[in-house]
């Protein structure tokens, strides 16, 4: 039986963060991965593929160079799913790669097999070859992330009725698709194969989609989508889904509406990946959707040695809050002082278009009675806008009358999640508008739309501070 400072279950954003930062703190630190490869969900199915394939249709169907040449244009003319497979596989190899060094030059162990609580302090690891040890750690930091939620309803077959975890293995690209589920996995995959021509059905029981985003990004951001003939059909429920001897798959809506397609894609929802953990035997226990309550401050469970962080302690499941939370929480667990985050994180839902946003939407502002105007600035606006094309993009900003402090900052549009982090830097420093007016931007850059933004805003509300 092996002793630790720090055991470490999955390897993803939350998991690899905190056992680095343990093992910086001079602790002896144990990960434990179930998957083949180090580097979790995020690395193999989740956020690294999902936007190493959105950017690999981009540059292979010609989209963001549509605006000069037109709909039809393309920088290769037949894409097939290898196409998309080959950058896929490369990008991987280098996470891994990455990794592994950091792992080893930080001296952090790590081993492959899965782990399940025998008593709170000690976990069981069947590895691979059949191999059955005992580890135990003075603090255990649960990291497993999450994985698709499959309905039984669904017959899945792992090619044209899949999960968001099998799209990335298909075999050859849809002429069309369905998508269930409009959510940010929903949302991303739809666009990125409408970007690829297929023609997307986006369908969700609920009548609206992105709730916490700004209302006024979300109906640019539908307007876009429409624009290009994707079918958004909210509001409605796909009753039955089933393959035909066709080859195809039909879905029948709760308003007796029926859909042929090539292939449908269930995004609705994912579940903490804590089944296999024996949570009872350590005293825990998770909710309906396998995830596990933390303490918000220092993601401690309830019982107070064993910490849980990322995905599967719920929103935001982001791979950089999860990153924070695991340090954190591996801060706490061995006992060293851990400062909370700055309030204001970025949200970047990698869409196309993207959107990013930080701070309080408009909707919230109201909520909370706080007198504001507000800034627009369009990408076409700016010449850096038409050097690229661009026809689309729209950035907000949410200005406190009182004080003139930046309250939000909100972006749909190419680049939305790397511009979003002149505001976030603007909210946390506790910024006023007369920074955007005042100060000057590259030109031209996609960047000038803070300073168009600031100025609209700035004129709305009167100068009382500045001499512009």
């Amino acid at each position: 039986m092996d002793q630790f400072d720090l055991l470490v279950v999955g390897s993803g954003p939350a998991g690899r963060r905190g056992a680095i930062q343990a093992a910086k703190l001079g602790k002896r630190v144990l990960v434990i991965e179930q998957g083949k490869r180090v580097g979790g969900v995020s690395v193999h199915t989740g956020t690294i593929p999902s936007k190493t394939l959105r950017e690999t249709a981009l540059n292979l169907s010609g989209w963001r160079e549509r605006g000069f040449y037109g709909r039809a244009y393309r920088v290769k003319q037949e894409i097939s799913a290898e196409d998309l497979r080959r950058r896929l596989l490369i990008t991987l190899d280098h996470e891994v790669e990455v990794l592994e060094h950091q792992f080893a030059r930080n001296r952090v162990q790590h081993m492959r097999g899965k782990a399940s609580f025998i008593d709170p302090q000690t976990m069981q690891v069947v590895k691979d070859d059949g191999e059955v040890i005992n580890v135990t750690a003075t603090s255990i930091l649960l990291a497993v992330g999450t994985k698709p939620f499959r309905p039984d309803y669904m017959p899945f077959d792992g090619k044209i009725v899949l999960d968001s975890d099998e799209l990335l293995d298909i075999e050859e690209l849809p002429r069309s698709m369905v998508v269930i589920g409009a959510g940010v996995i929903g949302i991303e995959y739809a666009t990125i194969f409408s970007a690829l021509d297929t023609q997307v059905t986006l369908i969700d029981p609920k009548s609206t989609m992105l709730d916490f985003i700004d209302k006024e990004i979300v109906e640019d951001f539908t307007y876009q989508l429409r624009d290009r003939n994707m079918k958004l059909l909210l509001g409605q429920k796909a009753e039955k889904v089933e393959r035909l001897p066709s080859g195809k798959v039909e879905l029948t809506l709760d308003n007796g509406r029926r859909i042929t397609t090539d292939m449908v894609l269930f995004a609705a929802g994912r579940m903490g990946a804590t089944d296999t953990l024996n949570l009872p035997a350590a005293g825990l226990e998770a909710d309906a959707r396998g995830r596990l309550s933390v303490n918000p401050e220092t993601f401690a469970t309830k019982v107070p040695h064993i910490f849980a962080a990322g995905d599967v302690v719920g929103f935001p499941s982001l791979a950089s809050t999860s990153m924070e939370q695991g340090r954190i929480a591996a801060r706490v667990a061995v006992g060293a002082i851990a400062k909370e985050p700055p309030k204001y994180f970025p949200y970047g839902i990698y869409a196309v278009p993207e959107i990013s946003t930080c701070g309080l939407s408009e909707e919230e502002v109201k909520e909370r009675h706080i007198p504001y105007e507000c800034g627009i600035a369009r990408f076409r606006e700016t010449s850096r806008g038409h050097i690229m094309g661009l026809d689309t993009g729209l950035l907000k900003m949410i200005f406190s009358l009182k004080t003139r402090r930046l309250l939000g900052v909100h972006i749909v549009g190419e680049g939305a999640t790397e511009l979003v982090h002149i505001g976030q830097a603007v909210l946390n420093l506790k910024g006023t508008v007369e920074y955007f007016v005042e100060n000057t931007f590259n030109y031209p850059t996609l960047a000038e739309a803070y300073k168009i933004a600031g100025l609209d805003a700035w004129n709305r509300m009167g100068d009382i501070k500045s001499e512009i």
